[in-house]
C-alpha cells in the first residue's frame, strides 16, 4: 500500500534458526560439512522517501536497507564451527504503486550490491558475495470499513556469478502472503507466509552438485500495532515462519519484529 508523503524510516529485527540435510555432504572452503546447523540475528535498517507528487498515477518510493549482524554455523558430525558478525549486503529497491478504492497495486525492482563481509573459505558470513536482481508485482485488498486486508507479492530473482567460487545459483521465484483482520483501530492479527521456489538449475565450475534446486515453503502468525505519537504515525509489526518442505537449502524458523516511523507528521 502507499506509504507516507516524504519519509520514513523501518528498523528490522531478524532471527532465524535452521539446518541442512545431513545426507547432503558438501563442501565449504576445505571442510567436508555433513549437517550444518546455522542462526542469524541481524539489524535492517531501511529509509525510505516516497515522492509527494503523483508519478504515472500513482506514488513512487526509493529505498535502501543496510544490514548488520551476527551468523553463526556449525558442523552437527564434527567440532568445526564459525561466527561472524560483520556487515552484511545493500538492498536498493524502487516501487510503483496505484490505488482503486479497496485494491492496491505495486510493480517494483530491487537488487543485492555484494559489500558485506563474505569469505568462500568460512562457514560463517554476512554477504552474499555475488550480485543479484529481483522484480515483481504486489496486490493489497484493504477494507478500511471491515478491517481485512490481504496481501500477495509475487518476484523474480536473478543471481549473478559469485567470482570467488565460481558458481551462480538459478533463477527463483518467490511469493510472500498476509492476511490480516483487525481487531479494533489499531490492533491487527493474521497469518503470513511464503513461498520460495528455484526455477532454473545452479551453474560455473564450482556447482559440483549439479543443478541442485532448492525450494522451501513457510508459514505462521503476526501481530501489528499501529498508532500515532507527536503527530507521526507509527507502526509496529510481528511476524513469524515455520518452514516446511525444504530441499537443498536450509530450513527452520525464523522472526521478524518491524519498527516503522514517518518522519512527516500525519494530517489526521
Amino acid at each position: 500500500m502507499p506509504s507516507a508523503v516524504g519519509f520514513s524510516i523501518e528498523t528490522a529485527y531478524y532471527h532465524a534458526t535452521q539446518s541442512t540435510d545431513p545426507s547432503l555432504n558438501v563442501t565449504r572452503g576445505n571442510n567436508a560439512i555433513s549437517g550444518l546447523y546455522t542462526s542469524s540475528n541481524f539489524l535492517l535498517v531501511t529509509p525510505t522517501y516516497a515522492m509527494p507528487t503523483p508519478s504515472l498515477g500513482g506514488q513512487m518510493e526509493f529505498s535502501v536497507t543496510f544490514q548488520m549482524g551476527n551468523y553463526t554455523a556449525a558442523d552437527a558430525g564434527t567440532t568445526i564451527a564459525d561466527s561472524m558478525t560483520a556487515m552484511g549486503d545493500l538492498s536498493p529497491m524502487v516501487a510503483q504503486k496505484w490505488v482503486w478504492d479497496v485494491h492496491n497495486l505495486m510493480v517494483y525492482g530491487a537488487g543485492n550490491v555484494p559489500i558485506g563481509n563474505y569469505d568462500p573459505s568460512r562457514l560463517a558470513t554476512t554477504g552474499l558475495g555475488r550480485w543479484a536482481v529481483d522484480g515483481g508485482l504486489g496486490y493489497t485488498y484493504y477494507d478500511d470499513k471491515s478491517g481485512r486486508e490481504f496481501s500477495a507479492v509475487l518476484g523474480l530473482t536473478y543471481n549473478f556469478m559469485n567470482q570467488s567460487t565460481a558458481y551462480q545459483s538459478g533463477m527463483d521465484l518467490h511469493l510472500d502472503l498476509s492476511a490480516s483482520q483487525a481487531l479494533n483501530d489499531n490492533v491487527y492479527a493474521g497469518v503470513v507466509g511464503y513461498i520460495y521456489n528455484q526455477i532454473t538449475g545452479d551453474t560455473g565450475s564450482g556447482a559440483t552438485l549439479g543443478a541442485f534446486p532448492a525450494r522451501v515453503i513457510g508459514v505462521g502468525p503476526q501481530l501489528g500495532y499501529n498508532f500515532t505519537l507527536g503527530g507521526r504515525d507509527i507502526q509496529m509489526n510481528g511476524r513469524s515462519y515455520y518452514e516446511i518442505a525444504g530441499q537443498n537449502r536450509p530450513a527452520g524458523w525464523n522472526a521478524w519484529l518491524t519498527f516503522t516511523v514517518a518522519l512527516a507528521k500525519s494530517e489526521k
